[in-house]
Parts: structure tokens; sequence; C-alpha cells
């Protein structure tokens, strides 16, 4: 097993170290929540501030067309679909991930009308899960809500699923599954929100992908989601939130709507310029990382975890690094104050009920000498039982 003083030097052999001067990381803290919120680019402040200063305090609503304001969704979205295995207008960025869901299973069910089963995981992230059950019931109660679990996809019209799983970690394989759905001759939807700049993600294949940009992708807080369809789809699907930006003709003013044609028809709405701007300077440092090495390292790190903590606490996520994403899940009857213990030590990562810890290894500022502090400090919380400090038994309102 590595000591730290190995950890250290794998540090210095790492051929991604660069990037971590790439990210502003707090003195003394041990940040493993990439899963859920990505670390701050240091190029981040100033583009955001050129997009207040320069541009909306200069150019006021001229931003719109002279700083590219309106074209954002497209242009974010192609320089985006490189990370998840698309091309050039094929995916458009804008809105949330629920948003996103709702528009591509809605477009899914219309594509195949003479079906009325919808697949999906029951014990996916709530939201995907919650939105189906909304756009069923908004459809009038008709359709059937299917639990992949049985394994069955005749009969179905749409499989929305998640390529890893937020409380495990385990990881599908997509090209598998997306061929049996779509041999069974139904639509495919990959939600690749805790892969998508974790691993070498290719939906290209599928039908529909969704995902957000505030996790491993570094956007920031409330950063926009994307939306990637199929190029076979571009001239037949559609966007039942039909929103002004999806128009042919925004600025015509019909009266009625009439589709963009391409990627574009699934646009909504006002783009966020701010979210979009961190979004922007977030992509600059994605189009120079090798992914290959990303996901090496992603399994070294995750790896690493698993070897140190060892016994200490049950493993939730597969022991096979293959068949994980860039996240080890712990199981644990008292996780939360467990979490809340370790974060008090100056290592972050977060909690799932009912009892999973989530530790997330972004690879770009991610050290192996991080692995190895966190792993200690999870121990020494255990072994002398720091968290039945009463103060961490108070739950907070975000996990």
């Amino acid at each position: 097993m590595l000591d730290r003083d190995r950890c250290l030097a794998l540090d210095a052999e790492d051929p991604l170290r660069e990037f971590r001067d790439e990210f502003v990381l707090p003195e003394g803290v041990v940040y493993l929540v990439g899963n859920s919120l990505g670390a701050l680019p240091r190029r981040t402040p100033e583009r955001v501030r050129q997009a207040v200063e320069q541009e909306w305090g200069r150019q006021l609503v001229g931003g719109w067309n002279h700083a590219g304001w309106y074209e954002q969704p497209l242009t974010l979205g192609d320089r985006l679909a490189p990370l998840i295995g698309a091309g050039p207008g094929q995916v458009v960025v804008g809105n949330t991930t629920s948003i996103a869901i709702f528009q591509t299973v809605a477009a899914a069910l219309r594509l195949r009308p003479d079906r009325r089963v919808i697949v999906s995981d029951v014990t996916n992230f709530p939201t995907d899960h919650y939105i189906v059950q909304g756009l069923a019931r908004a459809l009038g109660g008709g359709h059937e809500i299917r639990d992949v679990a049985e394994g069955r996809f005749d009969d179905a019209a749409v499989v929305l699923l998640s390529e890893v799983d937020y409380r495990t970690s385990e990881r599908r394989d997509v090209p598998a599954i997306t061929s049996q759905v779509q041999d069974a001759g139904a639509l495919m939807i990959w939600d690749v929100c805790h892969s998508v700049g974790a691993l070498q993600v290719d939906v290209s294949a599928a039908d529909f992908a969704v995902g957000c940009t505030y996790k491993y992708l570094n956007a920031g807080p409330g950063a926009p989601a994307f939306l990637y369809v199929n190029p076979r789809h571009h001239h037949s699907a559609e966007n039942v939130l039909s929103g002004w930006h999806g128009h042919a003709e925004p600025f015509a003013f019909e009266r009625d709507f009439r589709p963009a044609e391409g990627i574009r028809r699934f646009a909504v709405s006002t783009p966020h310029v701010l979210s979009f701007a961190a979004l922007d300077a977030a992509l600059d440092v994605w189009e120079r990382v090798p992914m290959d090495q990303v996901r090496a390292k992603s399994t070294a790190l995750t790896s690493l975890f698993v070897d140190l903590v060892g016994d200490a606490v049950e493993l939730a996520s597969p022991r096979d690094a293959e068949r994980r994403g860039s996240q080890v899940s712990l199981r644990h009857p008292d996780g939360y104050p467990v979490m809340r213990a370790l974060i008090d030590r100056g290592v972050q990562g977060d909690f799932r009920a009912p009892d999973i810890l989530r530790f997330g290894f972004a690879p770009l500022y991610t050290r192996y000498v991080d692995v190895f502090d966190a792993a200690a400090t999870l121990i020494e919380v255990l072994e002398k039982e720091l968290w039945r400090d009463e103060r961490y038994a108070q739950r907070l309102t975000v996990t």
C-alpha cells in the first residue's frame, strides 16, 4: 500500500498536475465534492466581470448582437459537444437538467406514439424519476413507468438512464444498453451528469442525452444544462416546450410556433448570460484536457482511496474500477454525522440518504496526497468515534 511520500511522488509525475493551478482551492481543504459542485476556475471571475462590465455595462442591449449572447446556446453547445462524443450542431446549452429531461422524454414519446411505456431507474437521481412521473400525469395517466430492473424494452417507447449512478457510482455500459434498447424499437436517453468531465463519454449512438455543467465541468452553481439530439431526429423531434428561442424566426414575432431547423428547435427561452460566461471560461480549460489521461487518473485516484480505506467501512461502489465513475461511495449507518466530522477536519465530501458517504475525485485538481490524507482522516474519525459529537447529528438543509 502506498505511503504519503509515494503519493507526493505520484503527484510530481502526474501529467495533469499543471491543471490544478487553474482552480481556486482553499488552503487546508481536501475537496472531494467535484461530483456535486466543481471548484472555481481561476479565469472565471475575470470572464464574468467582462460580461458584466464590458458587455452588459457598455453595450447594454447591444450585447445580444455584438457580444454573441443570442448565439451562445449553440456556440457553447459546439464547444461542449466533444466531451460527450457529439459533433457541431448537435448540442444546445440552456435551462436545467430537469427541463432537458422533460423535453427529451416528451419528444421521444411523440416519436413513438404507438407505445406507452417509459422505462427508467426508480432509484435514479430523484429529478429524473420525478420528471418522468410528472410528465406521465400531464399526459393523462395513460403511460406506464417501468423499472429498468425488469429488463424489458420490447414495448417501451423510451428508456431514460444515468451513465453513472449518483449514489453508488456504478457505471453502465452505454454502447451495449443503447444497442439493446434501440434493437427493441425504443429510444434511448442518457443522463451524463455524473460522468461528463470525469470519463470518456460517448452518447453519439443514443437518441438523446442530457447533462449538467456544474459538477466535473466546473461551470459554477446554477450553471446551465445541455441537451443532445441525434441528427437523425433533427427534422422530426418536437420540443413540447415551444419557447420563442426555438422558433425558426424569433424576431418575426409570428402568432404560431414554427420550429427552427436542427438543434436550435430545442432552445426554449432567453439564455442566462452571466452563467454562460462562467461556462465559457470553464470550457477554456476543457479544450486543453486529454480525456484519456483524465480517466486514467480518475481510476487511479478512486482505486487508491478504496485500498487505503480497506475494511474500515463498507464499500458501496463497485470494487472493479472499470465499473465505477469518478466517485467512491461508502455505507455507514451514521453516515451523516461521520461526514460532518470529516468536513470539520478539512475533508469535504457529501452525504446521501439513508447511509451513503460520497467522495468525488476530480482528476484536474485532486492530488494523490489528497486521497491519502482523506482516507487517513476518515479512519481516524471512525476509530476514535469523533462523529459522536452531538453537534454533528443536527441536519443542515443541504447534505
